[in-house]
């Protein structure tokens, strides 16, 4: 009987070093073949309102619908390090620095969102789906 429940956690050993070193390896190829973006792109109600370098460190007073949050940019990233929003949950997003990442305020309807190239309004839109 002791064999028996022996191999099994033997196998179950293998099982989840197999699953760790799989999942390494998707993290991983995640995180070095992310592009990173050039530019921080700042959305005021659906509106592009500034586009700013991410190589340029600076701090931005954002004003939105219904408060203000403050972008910091350096280190080419960028992060809200203050929202009078009720829940702050745009401050505890972090820092972004990759093409498509975005810290969204809600409450503010601000979005802020690492792009490729310098975005000044929507006319680059292909095609709209309804």
């Amino acid at each position: 009987m002791k064999k028996g429940i022996l191999k099994r956690v033997k196998y179950d050993i293998f099982l989840v070093g197999i699953l760790i070193t799989v999942g390494a390896a998707v993290l991983l190829t995640a995180v070095f073949n992310g592009q990173g973006g050039e530019y921080v792109c700042i959305k005021t109600d659906g509106e592009v309102s500034a586009v700013y370098p991410l190589t340029e460190n600076r701090r931005v007073v954002i004003n939105g619908a219904n408060g203000t949050n403050l972008l910091v940019i350096e280190n080419c990233q960028a992060y809200i390090s203050e929202a009078d929003c009720p829940d702050k949950l745009c401050v505890r997003q972090g820092k972004i620095s990759m093409k498509g990442q975005s810290v969204i305020c809600l409450p503010h309807r601000i979005v802020v969102e690492i792009t490729g190239q310098e975005q000044k309004d929507n006319s680059d839109i292909d095609v709209i789906v309804k």
